[in-house]
């Protein structure tokens, strides 16, 4: 008979363990050190609120590299901390908003995920492991302040060597003292997905002669899930989709639905002139929006998501309780929620600041300018739930009259005005350099004569009369903690504003984020390119921070 006795395994403590707004990541072969894996682990069990003992816990990733041995290393550490039940995603194949609606469905502990979500994967690129609580949401600060405290003195951890978990078989086994339940982790999310949409009204349309389809999953998890919503039960054929089987290595691409890193489907869309493009990126929590012609910047997406919610039926039925979006995206949504009289909130960077707003039931619709979209249907961003609401709003804009993704953009701007949005990523950056840019700011900043002051473009006679500065601060309505330094901001008096920050997101050096925003309600400029528009606040943006000059860097990484 099998020995299934607890092991205790001495171990040296790790101190770059910090999990950041999405976990902890970091490039594989930091991961693959002896201990490294199973340090990280073993924090965030003894990190569990109420402790591990008898949990149920949701386990699955994008399938990027070193996703099947950490999974393993899972069950062995779960078995040996007294967990009750591991419910695993087929080959470990498991989106992060799919995860989140587990964990709620089943009224589980938490989830463990396997993902560095939009960064590449492969032998020495991107890995990354998070823990998200018993709402779906990620772990709030207070717990991954406790995961990082552990790993900091860790000594031991502990396990039961058990044998390999076939993760291609479904159905329950018992692996020594633990349950094992691999699932179908598509089938359950597109069921929930066709509670909260009308798929008949998105079936009419996109079997319209007029209207083409293409969703691209970037070799990333979507994928299956994408085929089942799209070809399964939309009818649409299997030229509708492409990169839908999932990579370790996402085919050698950079799974983030961007205009630079999605050229894949760009490409296609414009030489096919395709009506509605899509793509989701690496764990399935982003998602871009694109057709022949017309680019949804992700500030406008949550905006016409909001103002055109009373369609889907999930919000017809419960309403729209609040909107919010993080502080960097533009303040397009603002206006939908002043028309509407709805309550509406700018927080940090990071999805478990909308979290607790969801729990306390003051928000429906949420959104980040890098590209996630979202509502209280789970606790995460959710690539596909943006595409398919997308589908769901064209499809009654369609029976308006309103053609088109482009036809949709030019009613909202009609009705709200335009906001020129733009988002420049430096990536990548030496981490001293990036530092001189943030002190360069706030210098700026602490002198006496800069609000009020005309901050002028070189290459044109456009100038910005500075209204205030800062240096963003949130405090949570709801639990009250407070979140300081989450962004720099210079707002001008034409409500323009350019916004500074570094972002946590990378797994090596560090990746400034530069947001620059304009309004207009003038109609000639409508259809105008967003950089043409936006081009004398950059120059500003880039003059004051000395950005160039500190970095090096000419041309940003990405622009969005």
């Amino acid at each position: 008979m099998p020995d299934y006795s607890v092991k205790t395994v001495q171990t040296k403590a790790f101190q770059d363990q910090r999990p950041g707004t999405s976990g902890l990541r970091k490039r594989v072969p930091v991961f693959k050190q002896e201990h490294y894996t199973e340090n990280f682990v073993q924090s965030i069990l003894s990190s569990i609120p109420g402790g591990p003992e008898k949990s149920t816990l949701v386990v699955g990733g994008d399938g990027r590299y070193y996703s099947p041995e950490v999974i393993q290393k899972i069950v062995q550490i779960a078995a040996g901390n007294g967990v009750s039940k591991l419910i695993i995603g087929r080959d470990g194949i498991f989106s992060t908003p799919a995860v989140s609606h587990e964990i709620r469905a089943r009224k589980a502990t938490g989830g463990i995920l396997l993902t560095a979500s939009h960064n590449p994967g492969g032998p020495n690129a991107d890995f990354g492991i998070k823990y998200n609580m018993d709402n779906g949401g990620p772990a709030p600060e207070s717990v991954t302040e406790a995961i990082f405290e552990f790993s900091k003195t860790i000594k031991e951890y502990k396990l039961v060597e058990l044998p390999e978990v076939d993760l291609s078989k479904l159905g329950s086994s018992k692996s020594g003292p633990l349950e094992i339940e691999v699932i179908d982790a598509i089938k359950p999310y597109v069921a929930f997905l066709k509670e909260i949409f009308d798929f008949d009204a998105i079936k009419s349309y996109v079997h319209s002669p007029e209207v083409s389809v293409l969703f691209d999953g970037l070799s990333g998890v979507t994928g299956p899930y994408a085929r089942d919503i799209f070809v399964n039960e939309l009818g649409l054929p299997e030229s509708s989709i492409q990169n839908c089987e999932p990579s370790p290595d996402f085919n050698g691409g950079h799974p983030d639905p961007n205009l630079t890193y999605a050229h894949s489907l760009v490409q296609v869309v414009e030489e096919k002139k395709i009506t509605f493009g899509a793509a989701s990126d690496g764990d399935g929590d982003r998602n871009m929006i694109y057709g022949a012609g017309a680019f949804v910047t992700p500030s406008d997406s949550v905006a016409i998501i909001a103002d055109w919610a009373d369609c889907i039926p999930y919000f017809k039925k419960g309403g729209v309780k609040g909107l919010a979006r993080s502080m960097p995206t533009s303040t397009a949504l603002d206006r939908v929620a002043k028309a509407k009289g709805v309550e509406h909130f700018e927080v940090p960077t990071g999805w478990k600041f909308f979290g607790n707003l969801m729990d306390a039931g003051r928000l429906s619709i949420c959104g980040e300018e890098s590209f996630g979209t979202g509502s209280d249907h789970v606790r995460e961003k959710d690539g596909l739930w943006a595409i398919v609401a997308w589908l769901n709003i064209l499809a009654s804009a369609h029976d308006k009259g309103i053609k088109g993704i482009k036809g949709l953009l030019l009613d909202h701007y009609k009705k709200y005005g335009r906001t020129f949005f733009s988002r420049y990523d430096y990536e990548e950056v030496d981490s001293d350099a990036a530092a001189k840019v943030i002190k360069e700011l706030e210098s700026a900043f602490a002198s006496s004569d800069f609000v009020g002051s005309s901050l002028s473009a070189t290459s044109s006679s456009t100038s910005f009369k500075v209204a205030e500065t800062g240096n963003f601060t949130y405090t949570d309505p709801i639990d009250k903690s407070v979140s300081k330094n989450q962004g720099l901001y210079v707002t001008f008096e034409d409500g323009s504003r350019f916004v500074v920050r570094l972002s946590g997101t990378g797994s090596q050096g560090a990746t400034i984020r530069l947001y620059v925003e304009k309004y207009s309600k003038d109609e000639a400029e409508y259809e105008r390119d967003t950089q043409e528009g936006l081009k004398p606040l950059i120059e500003v943006a880039l003059k004051t921070s000395k950005l160039v000059e500190h970095t090096g860097r000419k041309e940003p990484t990405v622009i969005t």
